[in-house]
């Protein structure tokens, strides 16, 4: 049997969660969000790579030791689903529960895998991509889609997908970061869920006049006169790995500027919207302004790491961060054993910005890293059905059942689960992720690696005062440009 074809596997053991009937709540990720995932979950802990043992994970029971397989060998799989992260990351959870079902339905298969902390992972693949020397499967982040996919470095999974057991059950709008010319190259993986969501202290914030978080960065920054009093800082933020500012938050607060169209022209490549078009200058200033002329984030926010920042907050030393849904995650599991602080901790959407034409409720959300496979391994038939059987079954339903009951997150599969058994703050992100707020599309999971690798490192020299909105503007166009050329 193959494990594809098995509900609830990952289940079995690891969660005390019943499925919901037809009329339980579907947790699917909105269908006007095509955009990344889990956006880059970045790992520091985890340094060098992490060799997995079969009982590295405390994995659900298999249903059956037959997987109906014929190949027997090995599978080389690279991914950045460390233990570390694990610990304080429902998607990632997940996803080494599930593959560590996966091995033990799969005795005849040894699953080699080469596990990173995320920013390493991401520096060893296109180390690898450039070598021709992919891994057997590995985890494609979308910017790379296209690029990988001209020099023939993936497999094509179109009919794959489309003739997949699960596949009435795919939400096919999440596809899009993986698709190039019309064709699939990655099934989305580990979870869809926002990269911008503000994290505050709400005891703190009424104490500083707020019932809840202001609407607008105008009553922000007057709140950060009170927190500057105390000696606290107002907003927690790390951009030292430099992908922070653009995922978590120019990639949200810039659609109150341009709207959502304008992204959606650029992505299409029709030359119907430029990033050196007026609207996205003034996303770049705007985003200057309040980082570098206003003392409501923490001074060091762009020599510190995402997790530093978060640590701030837990720590009581900022009332508010701006992270994802795996710092979320993280920051509940550890206020566990503050329970007043836990209870005090509410979610809110980015404020209004000054002058800003196309403000909304807006979320960015959707799939950064999707499961593909070498194109080499179409040279092995048995392999490859190994491979697919592999990735269906990580992209699948059990996946998107555990993580949806365990923790309130959408997978790529739409599946109904029972959220009676998940914590207040998981509903509260559930509601906030694909229920009560738009969802846009987060940049760097579409384009290509040049165009994010000129705008990134100059979001820090934006907002360090070493250039200006106009000419990082143009520099990133004409990297856009040139990404467009190739």
């Amino acid at each position: 049997m193959k494990l594809r074809k098995v509900l609830a596997l990952c289940l079995a053991s690891a969660m005390t969660f019943s499925l919901a009937a037809c009329g339980g709540a579907a947790a699917t990720a909105p269908a006007e969000a095509p955009a990344q995932a889990e956006a880059p979950a970045e790992t520091e802990e985890a340094a060098g790579t992490e060799e997995v043992a079969a009982d590295a994970v405390e994995a659900p029971a298999a249903e059956s030791a037959e997987s109906g397989l014929a190949y027997k060998g090995e599978i080389n799989f690279m991914h950045y689903s460390t233990s570390e992260e694990a610990e304080g990351n429902g998607s990632s959870d997940g996803f080494r529960s599930c593959i560590a079902t996966w091995e033990e339905a799969h005795p005849d298969i040894t699953l080699n895998q080469d596990v990173l902390a995320n920013a390493d992972y991401k520096t060893q693949i296109a180390t690898k991509a450039a070598a021709d020397d992919l891994p057997d499967v590995f985890l494609l982040q979308g910017m790379n889609t296209a690029n990988w996919a001209k020099q023939g470095l993936v497999l094509d999974l179109t009919d794959i997908i489309k003739s997949s057991p699960d596949a009435a059950g795919y939400n096919m709008d999440l596809l899009v970061p993986f698709t190039s010319e019309g064709k699939y190259y990655a099934m989305p993986a580990v979870s869809g869920g926002t990269c911008t969501v503000v994290m505050y202290d709400s005891n703190m914030w009424k104490e500083a006049g707020f019932d809840t978080f202001p609407t607008t960065w105008a009553d922000v920054e007057k709140a950060s006169e009170y927190f500057n009093e105390q000696g606290i800082d107002t907003i927690a933020f790390g951009n030292g790995g430099q992908w922070q500012m653009n995922s978590c938050f120019l990639s949200c607060f810039g659609y109150q500027y341009t709207g959502t169209e304008w992204f959606d022209h650029i992505i299409a490549g029709d030359g119907q919207a430029s990033f050196a078009d007026p609207d996205f200058i003034t996303a770049l200033e705007k985003t200057k302004a309040l980082f570098a002329d206003t003392k409501i984030f923490n001074s060091d926010f762009n020599s510190v790491t995402n997790e530093d920042a978060r640590e701030y907050f837990i720590a009581g030393d900022a009332a508010a961060f701006i992270g994802g849904n795996w710092d979320y995650s993280y920051v509940a599991e550890t206020l566990k054993a503050e329970p007043e602080k836990l209870e005090a901790m509410k979610i809110a959407v980015l404020p209004e910005g000054d002058g800003a034409t196309h403000y909304e409720n807006m979320q960015n959300n959707g799939f950064g890293f999707g499961l593909a496979i070498n194109a080499k391994v179409a040279e092995d038939p048995d392999k490859l059905d190994a491979c697919v059987d592999l990735i269906e079954y990580l992209a699948g339903p059990s996946f998107a059942e555990y993580v949806g009951s365990k923790y309130g997150l959408g997978g790529f599969y739409k599946a109904d689960f029972d959220t009676s058994g998940l914590n207040s703050w998981d509903v509260d992100l559930y509601n906030y992720s694909y229920v009560d707020n738009k969802a846009v599309a987060i940049y760097d999971s579409f384009l290509g690696g040049d165009v994010w690798n000129t705008l990134n490192p100059g979001l820090q020299d934006l907002t360090s005062g070493k250039t200006d909105a106009e000419s990082l503007a143009k520099a990133t166009q004409e990297a856009y440009e040139a990404f467009l050329a190739q």
